[in-house]
């Protein structure tokens, strides 16, 4: 028996003019004609209706990153990677959104950690001009797409605040195309842009400050090559709270004399499960998907983690590093050969929480390495290929994990309970670059002139290569977002944009 419910709204006409109508027709083929309608392909080839009433801000978010072809990484469903509202749950939990929605400042936190270069906007530090500006740059390219925060009511409207993405824009009459993502409510319409601006200029009572505009873009190389952090794990509160407030304290709070000594405070002070807090990005296939033979892509993108690994362990940094934990920890074994497998181990059981498609904690999956064979890339250059078997509770995997080489020693894996931080690849690598992503100021509070003066040579980013400048740029934005996670400040006002 069918109950009663709402099916679609008219929409208001004016301000708004139906996309499909014969107006509507008419300002599309002139905004063609004027060149600012070329990111609209891509986004209508991924226009979806939101899923959930209060999710248009995910729906917006994922369909601009299908458009912009951003990999998320991990499994949508059968073998497929892509981009759905169910997988944007890093920053706000789904079931939180499906009732309260997602502001402006947590949408942003979600594309950052989704892999796109963000440029944000809220209404009160921005104009209608530099509005239109961007809308156009957007409108006239397929490189990024504008997302829109606005109340409903400025458009005369139904409903409060919503999201959606910009397709286009008419110059002739000032309006952008808005593909309204519930689809369910109102079709895509054109608005005059003044309209549009007012909503964005609405104060979000959630928050508390005004709505605004984002241009999400795809980064000019993939973010995190070799080393990402994780807001998925439980601990990543406490240890973002600890890398950027505790430490400041502690250097502060002893009389620390050499570079030793700052890294016994840190190491040792470590909350537990630091170890899941930064994630070495490997390169995983199922085993069932082929042979050894690796793509020319795979080949690429090993060739560039080999080159980060190579330049952070050229760091003066990375030489402190491994003589400290050298000294602190009592080495399993100093042959990479006997190493290896037990790192591998461990990303194999990443590998398969990410194609599975779950963030499970890692103690539910262990894993039988069972072969491991060394091949060679075109240049010759040595790639270590390990396939292992993944058990997590009654069921099975085959996952293969290609690993960059090193021509240095593995690192130490200490034995038993211990303070020291225990990571793949290795503890030197990661925990170098860990440190030189923290902020400059982590070490303001050292008194002795002469360990600050090498500190700051250590953890400089200016003289460091491209490759690994960018690597830990991408590793404090990180941090730095994730940090105002855990303060609860990702709406607060960041200036007049954050990239």
């Amino acid at each position: 028996m069918a109950t009663a419910g709402l099916y679609r709204r008219l929409l208001p006409c004016p301000p708004a003019v139906e996309f499909a109508s014969s107006q509507g027709k008419e300002l599309f083929l002139e905004a063609i004609h004027n060149g600012t309608m070329e990111g609209f392909y891509k986004l209508v080839s991924h226009f979806q209706t939101q899923s959930e009433p209060a999710f248009c801000g995910l729906a917006s978010l994922s369909m601009v990153l299908n458009a912009l072809a951003i990999d998320p990484g991990r499994k949508w469903k059968g073998p497929w990677r892509w981009f759905d509202e169910s997988m944007l749950d890093c920053c706000e939990s789904l079931e939180k959104v499906k009732v309260k929605g997602i502001t402006f400042g947590k949408l942003r936190c979600l594309a950052q950690c989704a892999g796109a270069k963000v440029d944000s906007f809220r209404a009160s530090h921005s104009s209608i001009n530099d509005f239109r500006k961007y809308v156009i740059k957007c409108s006239m390219s397929d490189d990024c797409h504008v997302i829109s925060s606005y109340h409903r009511a400025a458009l005369k409207q139904t409903g409060a605040g919503h999201f959606s993405p910009i397709g286009g824009y008419h110059a002739g009459t000032d309006m952008a195309l808005v593909l309204d993502v519930a689809r369910f409510k109102y079709p895509p319409h054109w608005i005059p842009l003044k309209f549009l601006w007012e909503g964005m200029n609405y104060v979000d009572e959630a928050t508390g400050q005004t709505r605004g505009f984002m241009l999400v873009s795809r980064p000019h190389r993939e973010p995190g090559l070799l080393y990402t952090l994780s807001c998925k794990h439980e601990s990543w509160i406490n240890i973002a709270k600890f890398l950027m407030d505790d430490v400041p304290l502690l250097l502060k709070s002893e009389d620390v004399k050499d570079v030793h000594q700052v890294l016994s405070i840190i190491v040792n002070s470590l909350p537990s499960n630091s170890e899941q807090f930064i994630k070495w990005v490997a390169e995983i296939r199922r085993r069932e998907d082929g042979g050894p033979s690796l793509s020319a892509e795979e080949k690429a993108r090993l060739a560039i983690k080999e080159e980060v690994l190579k330049q952070v362990q050229e760091t003066g940094l990375f030489r402190h590093v491994s003589s400290f934990l050298s000294n602190s920890c009592s080495r399993e074994s100093s042959d990479d050969e006997n190493a290896l497998p037990v790192i591998a181990a461990s990303v194999c059981c990443q590998g398969a929480e990410i194609l599975s498609g779950k963030h499970c904690s890692p103690a539910g999956y262990s894993c039988q390495v069972t072969c491991m064979k060394r091949l060679k890339a075109e240049d010759d250059k040595p790639i270590t290929m390990v396939s292992g078997t993944v058990v997590n509770g009654n069921t099975e995997q085959g996952v293969d994990v290609l690993i960059p080489s090193s021509c240095r020693k593995l690192a130490c894996t200490c034995s038993g309970p211990s303070k020291y931080m225990r990571m793949h690849p290795a503890s030197t690598d990661v925990l170098t670059v860990l440190l030189l992503s923290l902020p400059s100021t982590t070490w303001a509070g050292i008194t002795d002139k002469q360990l600050l003066a090498e500190l700051h040579g250590l953890v400089s980013t200016e003289n460091l290569p491209t490759l690994l400048q960018e690597e830990v740029l991408h590793l404090r934005r990180q941090l730095h977002l994730l940090k105002r996670c855990q303060e609860g400040k990702v709406d607060q006002d960041l200036g007049a944009h954050l990239s």
